[in-house]
């Protein structure tokens, strides 16, 4: 072999090393630090905002799925249990808990315990760091005052009236009216929960497709009162000074407390950035600006109580009082099962 032959190969020796060696560094400019993939139950109006805001910051890509406004919560905890095996997703941001926790009982989500998860308060929290709350509504009756009292002794009153034409109700299937039942059965019994909800429909209460369209039902002067949550009743509340609204209690004196709820997927692709949008989620920032927002969601975590509004200050001591969710969670599928008997063909 000639010298410049050998000279040639050993030319071509460095490049296909320095390639081997190159090469995978380039290729490992990941997905996993430069994106982060978020399947999103909270209204678009409001998310996008959050979402957009950390990817300013961090400089993380955001690929985010949201869901039919109805069902977005169910659909998409059970899209989530269908990739179980080959996950797509790498964050949940559900907007409530019941579903979440369901989600862990299927395998579904990656304990994760960071800063964010321990400013949130414990009975907001999966103590095995599977979820965790933020940022929370509550159940609500809102009310045309000229027709009845905020107060819950006569809304108790009118509820036990023969004629409940002119109450509303979003059907049970989704959402906080789903919640709604499930922690009515954990405490009472589901017995008892569906004598409460038949005593309604022969009364002749409406049932409507969502928490906000019962409110216009109140807002519109065709109802008295609807069962909605605090997001709903604080639009209507901001438009309309003739309604009010008041926490929902239970047969044992608890209110319902609603948190939105986030999780890490079990085998993620991304799992860095997912943890630094968990972190940001948890953060007193985005409690505070949700706090803010128009649907006046309340901080779970400690905030100063000079950055939120007067009129969700005013709720910190009725999100206190709220019913354990997770005592709910052993009857959550049996009353979602007789409700789609009841609702579906």
């Amino acid at each position: 072999m000639s010298k410049r032959t050998e000279r040639w190969w050993v030319v071509v020796a460095a490049l296909v090393l320095l390639a081997a060696v190159v090469i995978p560094r380039l290729r490992s400019t990941p997905d996993d630090v430069s994106q982060v993939v978020v399947y999103c139950a909270h209204d678009a109006v409001f998310a996008d905002a959050i979402l957009d805001q950390f990817r300013k910051e961090t400089g993380i890509e955001v690929q985010v799925r949201y869901d039919e406004e109805a069902s977005k919560s169910l659909g998409l905890s059970n899209l989530l249990i269908a990739e179980k095996d080959d996950p797509r997703c790498d964050v949940y941001w559900n907007n409530q808990t019941l579903g979440t926790i369901r989600l862990k009982e299927h395998g579904v989500l990656e304990a994760y315990r960071g800063p964010g998860y321990e400013r949130i308060p414990a009975r907001y929290r999966d103590p095995e760091g599977h979820w965790t709350g933020f940022a929370a509504r509550l159940r609500v009756y809102l009310v045309a005052t000229d027709a009845v009292p905020p107060e819950l002794d006569a809304i108790h009153q009118r509820l036990d009236e023969p004629d409940l034409s002119r109450v509303a109700i979003a059907k049970p299937l989704f959402g906080t009216t789903l919640t709604h039942y499930s922690v009515h059965a954990a405490e009472s019994g589901i017995e008892d929960l569906q004598q409460w909800h038949q005593s309604l429909r022969s009364r002749g209460v409406r049932e409507v497709r969502g928490n906000a369209s019962a409110r216009d039902l109140v807002v519109e002067g065709i109802c008295d009162l609807c069962f909605t949550d605090t997001d709903d009743a604080f639009a209507a509340v901001d438009r309309d000074e003739s309604v009010a609204m008041v926490p929902v209690r239970t047969a044992g004196n608890k209110t319902i407390c609603i948190p939105n709820s986030v999780a890490m997927i079990k085998g993620c692709r991304n799992r860095e950035s997912a943890e630094r949008l968990i972190e940001y989620l948890l953060s007193r920032d985005v409690e505070v600006r949700l706090a803010n927002s128009s649907s006046r969601q309340i901080p779970l975590g400690e905030v100063n109580p000079e950055e939120i509004p007067e009129e969700v200050r005013a709720l910190l001591p009725a999100a206190e009082e709220g019913f354990e969710l997770s005592a709910a969670v052993g009857v959550h599928t049996d009353v979602l099962d007789w409700l789609s008997a009841e609702y579906l063909p």
